[in-house]
């Protein structure tokens, strides 16, 4: 199981915004993380209207994180880009499960998913930027 791209991208993007510590251009952001520059507009685009960064638009335009570092943790970026992490589909609400329909209940599958699922995000919300980029930076 993975993140998806689009969401590990997300993250070397909030990354790279945060270590330049300054407003940068799509472009610079696109050279900075490898990320392909219409991938990155897509990407930006979804982390402005998260909350997560701001954009300024004309000459003197581009993207800055938008509230303490201290505020902005792996959970933030996986729950924006993938929506809430559940570990099996049997979590959805929109998911069926026969034991639901029989039983009335849940089974002690969906009780253990949803505990791990639960550990994951509470450990994802650990990890904020400011702790992040005090490490060197992959390349």
């Amino acid at each position: 199981m993975h993140i998806t791209l689009e969401t590990d991208y997300a993250i070397r993007i909030i990354d790279c915004i945060a270590r330049e510590n300054k407003r940068l251009d799509a472009k610079t952001i696109s050279e900075i993380t490898t990320v392909p520059l219409r991938f990155s507009l897509k990407i930006l685009r979804k982390l402005v209207t998260g909350g997560l960064i701001v954009s300024y638009k004309g000459i003197h335009g581009g993207y800055e994180i938008a509230k303490p570092l201290s505020e902005i943790s792996l959970y933030d970026v996986v729950e924006l880009l993938e929506g809430t992490y559940n570990l099996s589909r049997c979590l959805d609400m929109e998911y069926e499960c026969s034991c639901v329909k029989e039983e009335g209940l849940g089974c002690s599958y969906r009780a253990a998913f949803s505990k791990v699922s639960l550990m994951v995000r509470n450990e994802l919300k650990q990890y904020t930027f400011d702790k992040l980029i005090k490490s060197k930076p992959c390349k």
